[in-house]
C-alpha cells in the first residue's frame, strides 16, 4: 500500500484555515506528543475511554510505526509559529476476517480549537477511500454515548450506518459503499 504511505493532500477548512492531510511518519513522534498534551481531559476521555496523563514511549512508537497495509494513520497539520503542528489524527486497523467482507476499526482525535471545522469528516472520507483500495467493506467504531460530535460525523457521512448500544458505548458500523450520498 505505497499509496497510503505517501498520502498527502492540501485542503482548506470551512473557516479558511489551510491544512495538510497526510500519512503519519516516524518523525511525527514529538508532534504527536505535543498534540496529545494540548488535548483537554474530556477529549482524552472520549477518545481513549479513560483519563490519562500522556502516552508512554512504547505507545508513541507504536502510533508512528505504521505498516500501511493492515493499519493506516493520517494526521492533519497546519503551520504555526512552532512549525508544522498536528491538530488531528485518524486511523484504521483492519480486523482480520475471512471472505470478501473485511472491516476495520476506525478512530479519530481532533484538538478542541479545531472542533466543528469538518476535520473528522474529511479524515473519514480519506480513510474510506484508502480502505476501499485495500478491499475493506466497512468501518467499525465504539463511541461513548456522550460523544455526540463523533456520532454526528458518522450520521452525516452518507455511508449506510448501523448502531447498537450497550453500557454507555455505541458500536457504529459504516458500510463503505460508494454512493452519491457518501462523503467519498
Amino acid at each position: 500500500m505505497n499509496h497510503a504511505r505517501g498520502y498527502r493532500v492540501s485542503d482548506v477548512l470551512k473557516d479558511g484555515t489551510r491544512v495538510t492531510i497526510r500519512a503519519i511518519r516516524p518523525d511525527d513522534r514529538h508532534r504527536l506528543l505535543e498534540a496529545f498534551r494540548l488535548l483537554e481531559k474530556d477529549s482524552i476521555y472520549t477518545r481513549f475511554f479513560g483519563y490519562r496523563r500522556e502516552p508512554s514511549d512504547a505507545e508513541l512508537d507504536r502510533a508512528v510505526s505504521i505498516d500501511f497495509e493492515r493499519e493506516v494513520a493520517l494526521v492533519v497539520t497546519t503551520e504555526t509559529a512552532r512549525g508544522e503542528t498536528i491538530v488531528a489524527s485518524g486511523r484504521y486497523v483492519a480486523i482480520d476476517g475471512q471472505g470478501p467482507e473485511r472491516s476495520a476499526e476506525v478512530a479519530f482525535t481532533v484538538e478542541e480549537d479545531y472542533h466543528g471545522r469538518g476535520i473528522a469528516s474529511r479524515l473519514l472520507t480519506h480513510l474510506a477511500t484508502l480502505g476501499r483500495g485495500q478491499k475493506l467493506t466497512r468501518f467499525e467504531a465504539d463511541v461513548l454515548n456522550q460523544n455526540r460530535a463523533m456520532l454526528a460525523v458518522f450520521k452525516r457521512c452518507g455511508f449506510p450506518m448501523r448502531q447498537r448500544s450497550a453500557s454507555g458505548v455505541i458500536h457504529v458500523t459504516l458500510e463503505l459503499v460508494a454512493t452519491d450520498n457518501a462523503t467519498a
